[in-house]
């Protein structure tokens, strides 16, 4: 299966910067149906996209900036959000402006077309791609799969701990890997991510009761405060005053049973830090997964992901 990378990939590539070192260079990328990518200047008016090509300039018709434009069921946000940015493209051809310049017309389009017809509509639920962030709202992350085209990986989906807003475990032009949770009748995809942070048992194998560890205060209950020891697992410390969900702490481990997913925490101290996030930690390099069960065996609870 042809894989199409996120914007941003190429522009630096040998490759890439060659295309853009001289005309010829371009024509040549232009016989060949090549991928070029180069970073977009102006929307203008007409929301046509004017691209820095290096050697000349190159405009994106409005009804080339990207798939759906002209159908409407893209708006044109996508083609103005990308001014200061890499875009990809063909060359569709070369013309003269008034002032007697070459330069060329391209389409971002008829690459995400590509990328479609050859790699999106081709995942299937339970593969793993890897994926560049660019958006983030409450209700999860838009990941661009590929030529800048996106799918949606939701809150819930990120990890096991549960946390307040998708930028405590990213941010924006990270690259991470998914897996391919749905795909909708029209190509639209949802992702998953905490099936590749490792099971119960993974987690817990980093830990030993009797350490003191670092962790983080996700929330607060009336029974206890539930306190993050990695992006897929948590433990129960029990509830004291002064301690606010987000909050750094050392933390004891008193117990850990398996048979019920549980960790039994102390809380030693709790205090406000900026600290920088920790690298994510993959417990797999499969690039498709069938099954994942995340509880331990002796549980009796299971929880798990099919797809």
């Amino acid at each position: 299966m042809q894989t199409f990378k996120p914007e941003g990939q190429l522009i630096t590539t040998p490759e890439n910067r060659n295309y853009l070192s001289s005309p010829n260079a371009l024509h040549e990328a232009f016989f060949t149906g090549a991928i070029v990518e180069a970073r977009a200047l102006v929307c203008d008016k007409n929301h046509d996209l004017r691209v820095d090509l290096g050697c000349m300039y190159g405009i994106i018709p409005h009804e080339e900036g990207a798939l759906g434009i002209s159908d409407g069921s893209v708006r044109d946000i996508a083609l103005i959000s990308r001014v200061n940015k890499p875009v990809v493209f063909h060359i569709l051809g070369f013309r003269k402006d008034s002032n007697d310049r070459e330069y060329a017309i391209l389409s971002r389009r008829s690459v995400q077309q590509d990328c479609m017809d050859n790699y999106i509509s081709k995942l299937r639920p339970g593969d793993v791609i890897t994926a560049k962030v660019t958006h983030m709202e409450n209700f999860g992350v838009f990941l661009d799969i590929g030529a800048g085209i996106n799918g949606l990986l939701p809150i819930d989906s990120i990890s096991v701990s549960r946390i307040p807003h998708p930028s405590v475990r990213f941010h924006i032009g990270q690259m991470i890997r998914v897996v391919v949770k749905s795909v909708d009748d029209l190509g639209r995809i949802t992702f998953s991510h905490k099936e590749l942070l490792g099971t119960w048992e993974q987690n817990a194998g980093e830990f030993s009761p009797g350490e003191t560890v670092p962790g983080i205060v996700r929330s607060i209950e009336s029974y206890g405060i539930f306190v993050e020891l990695t992006p897929n697992l948590a433990g129960l410390a029990e509830y004291s005053e002064g301690i606010t969900a987000g909050c750094h702490a050392g933390v004891y481990i008193k117990s850990m049973l398996p048979e019920r997913m549980k960790i039994k925490l102390i809380i030693v101290d709790a205090f406000e830090a900026e600290y920088p996030a920790a690298p994510i930690k993959y417990y797999t390099d499969s690039d498709h997964i069938d099954h994942w069960v995340y509880s331990p065996v002796e549980c009796s609870k299971v929880i798990e992901s099919i797809f």
